[in-house]
């Protein structure tokens, strides 16, 4: 028997919890061959996530929560719950029922041909064509840009096996870019497409900030082009302004009485750097709040209170985990 763990991450979604549980069991109850568990993280929730939460934990031993005493963002909180995940699969899913519970068949499938990550890849969204073009040249830059190449419309949905997720709980990283880190570390996937569905109940956490904030995070931490682009820039830069000095000299100097300056050249140019230095002095910040991030050494989560957990079972190896309340 393997124990499959289902992990699901968590905000205001109390219309979805609950469905998404029954649907995963019916698909998973032919499979005699697996145990299977939850994993539900909860991101301090403001409406009735958790008391769904509790009466699930309450009628179902096999259902474990985390809650959060603070909401920590849609980076950090589903990446601890993973790395407390124990079965020999770990599934990871969203909670709206956009990632089909159908589709987990398929991707155990794939695992027991001997993949250790399945990716789950979307082949159609029911999203806008301003956000399809720019994830699609999000994807195509970080391509040409870094070593790492993440999996294309991939969002997290798929299979994890435990060793895996063993490779992660070593890499003490407090804001990880879990899509990067799946090719970082180079197990092979496995694609399974599908088509993503719409939205059925509830709104959707992503807007354009958190996109471009992952967006940001995963060029941060996977390149570094950005920073020799700027040395680049600055050189070429440098270099077109000593042209520019020596040619106004020489016409200065040919046509003496005739040749004014004047102040557009002089405004246009100060405007013009200045707006080159702020947008590079924007990219350093970035790596230098990546790395302030790193040195605080602060947990990925706080938790508030553990449900179904096993009393006095340490947690697993390398994960970074916050103070929690006893176990229920």
């Amino acid at each position: 028997m393997t124990l499959i763990t289902v992990m699901v991450p968590c905000y205001n979604e109390e219309g979805n919890v609950t469905e998404l549980y029954a649907r995963v069991r019916e698909v998973l109850a032919p499979l005699t061959e697996h145990t299977l568990e939850f994993v539900f993280i909860d991101n301090c929730s403001t409406d009735g996530t958790v008391a769904e939460l509790r009466g699930l934990a309450a009628k179902d031993r096999a259902v474990k929560v985390i809650l959060n005493v603070r909401n920590f963002g849609q980076v950090r909180s589903p990446y601890h719950a993973l790395l407390q995940c124990r079965g020999d699969a770990v599934i990871v899913m969203a909670a709206d029922l956009q990632d089909p519970p159908a589709l987990i068949p398929e991707l155990l499938e794939k695992w027991r041909e001997g993949y250790k990550v399945v990716a789950a890849v979307k082949r159609t969204s029911d999203e806008s064509p301003l956000y399809r073009l720019l994830r699609g040249a999000f994807y195509g830059l970080i391509h040409r840009i870094s070593d790492v190449r993440p999996i294309q419309n991939f969002t997290g949905f798929g299979l994890y096996d435990q060793a895996l997720i063993e490779a992660l709980r070593a890499i003490d990283d407090p804001q990880p870019y879990f899509r990067g880190l799946i090719s970082e570390i180079g197990y092979p996937p496995a694609l399974v497409p599908f088509d993503k569905p719409r939205r059925v109940r509830g709104v959707s956490k992503n807007n354009f900030f958190s996109l471009y904030d992952l967006a940001i995070l995963g060029i941060v931490k996977h390149s570094v082009a950005p920073l020799r682009l700027a040395t680049f820039v600055g050189f070429v830069m440098s270099g077109l302004s000593l042209l520019v000095s020596l040619g106004y000299l020489v016409a200065k100097l040919a046509f003496w009485d005739r040749f004014t300056l004047g102040m557009a050249p002089i405004l246009i140019g100060f405007f013009f750097f200045a707006s080159v230095q702020l947008f590079f002095i924007g990219i350093l910040g970035e790596y230098i709040n990546s790395i302030h991030i790193h040195v605080r050494k602060l947990p990925l989560v706080v938790e508030r209170e553990r449900i179904n957990f096993v009393e006095g079972a340490p947690p697993p190896t390398g994960a970074a985990t916050g103070a929690s309340a006893p176990p229920s």
